[in-house]
């Protein structure tokens, strides 16, 4: 393990005055043990609840639900707002008819009292006439009578009588006749026009029937129209109550989604504070461990160790079929980096292509381990794995992790099988070789995705 400069004024001084391997042992030992003494400041907080994936799970299913419930609702107040704007135009159309079939209204009555003010002038002159037609027919009567009486047809005898000559006579002869065919004439004249009249009067009839059956049939009309008004109207008040009800339905989900969203919101913020103080706590874990190895790195210094050139300056614990010797050979290979497909029963080897991720990291150029090597190595001295973490979940009895125990397998994996595979020491740490980039390492257990069994070889 190395010690950088400036780390320990404590340690510089025991350099000088001691020796240079017996101050870095010392040196290490001091580091370690001030670490240790501050440790107590990176202690975490009991940990924040952590809602079951099946709580959010449940609490987005309902959210998802009440989100397609409003947007359901919006597509039903879209459509009912489309409807409601077409019932409001219908109801302008009906008020529009309505007002047309009043104009006509107001047209037929008042062609209606032209009518009945023509017909009664009509029968007035008609009247007027019969009446003077019965007057001169009165007066040819009583003309032909006196004449009759006078023995002449033409006026009373008086008038011959009185001429002085016979061309007097004969003028007033002449006059007399013109007299009376004139009458004659007016009587023609005035049964002519009683004919006329009596025709107007007719007419004028006809016309103020006709005037009256408009009346009537624009009188059906504003009926028809006020009572399609009416129902127009109606249909619109009816479809502007569902519009109301449906926007408050809608308000009404939208209030209830919105108290989903939070719920799901709450729970996520819940699962986050617990994953923050996960991390948190994996760190002091890791801190913890990082003394522990500076411990351990300061006790091999201190009997004769590698001068801090860290695992692959010393030998390898021989394979042993006891747990603590499993443990031991983990341990040794902490800080060997991580190499896709590297490792088997004899130590690190050379990593290989995957065409992938470990190939961009070079993992085909590094000696090291990945996650099963490394288990291979551990347990040499018990019996050989397969090289796939997937086959070494089946290696063993496998326990239940509430009954896990230092020495027994761990692995992560889901529905597509078992990705990754790391070796339990106790008291929630472990040895594992993580990913690409990385190196082997002491840290927490994650319990994301864990399987819910460990693999136990011994014991």
């Amino acid at each position: 393990m190395r010690v950088r400069r400036g780390q320990s004024g404590t340690a510089g001084a025991l350099v000088r005055g001691a020796g240079a391997r017996r101050g870095l042992a010392i040196a290490t030992v001091t580091l370690a043990a001030l670490l240790g003494a501050t440790s107590t400041g990176l202690a975490v907080p009991p940990p924040p609840p952590n809602p079951s994936d099946s709580s959010i799970d449940s609490a987005k299913g309902d959210a998802n639900a009440k989100a397609g419930e409003v947007g359901r609702l919006t597509n039903q107040l879209a459509q009912a707002e489309q409807k409601l704007s077409a019932l409001q135009d219908n109801v302008e159309l009906k008020q529009e008819q309505a007002m047309k079939a009043l104009v006509d209204l107001q047209t037929a009555q008042d062609e209606a009292t032209q009518a009945q003010n023509d017909a009664k002038s009509a029968r007035q002159e008609a009247d007027a006439a019969v009446g003077a037609i019965e007057k001169a027919r009165a007066d040819a009567k009583k003309f032909a009578a006196a004449s009759f009486e006078q023995g002449s047809t033409i006026g009373s005898i008086s008038a011959y009588l009185t001429s002085d000559s016979p061309k007097d006579l004969l003028a007033r002869a002449q006059l007399l006749n013109s007299i009376g065919g004139s009458r004659l004439n007016a009587m023609d004249r005035l049964q002519q026009a009683q004919t006329e009249k009596a025709n107007k009067d007719s007419a004028a009839r006809k016309a103020l029937e006709l005037a009256q059956q408009k009346q009537d049939a624009a009188t059906r009309a504003k009926g028809t129209a006020d009572a399609a008004q009416s129902a127009a109207v109606s249909a619109q008040q009816a479809q502007a109550a569902q519009n109301t009800q449906l926007e408050a339905n809608k308000n009404a989900v939208e209030q209830q989604l919105y108290a989903a969203q939070a719920k799901v919101n709450g729970l996520q913020g819940q699962r986050q504070r617990y994953q923050d103080w996960l991390a948190q706590k994996q760190r002091e874990d890791e801190e913890r461990a990082r003394q522990a190895a500076l411990r351990a790195a300061a006790a091999n210094n201190d009997d004769g160790g590698d001068n801090g050139g860290g695992s692959r300056g010393r030998p390898s614990p021989a394979a042993g079929s006891s747990i603590e010797a499993v443990i031991a050979r983990a341990l040794s290979k902490v800080g060997m980096p991580y190499a896709w497909g590297g490792g088997n029963g004899s130590g690190p080897t050379r990593g290989i292509r995957d065409g992938g991720v470990a190939d961009r990291y070079g993992d085909y150029r590094k000696i090291g381990f990945d996650c099963s090597g490394l288990m291979i190595y551990a347990f040499a001295g018990v019996q050989g794995l397969p090289h796939f973490s997937g086959y070494q979940y089946t290696s063993g009895r496998r326990v239940p992790l509430s009954q896990m125990r230092r020495g027994d397998m761990l692995f992560w994996g889901g529905s597509g099988g078992i990705h990754h595979v790391a070796l339990y020491l106790g008291n929630g740490q472990m040895v594992e070789a993580p990913q690409s980039g990385s190196y082997v390492r002491v840290t927490s257990v994650r319990y994301g995705g864990i399987m819910p069994y460990a693999t136990r070889l011994i014991g």
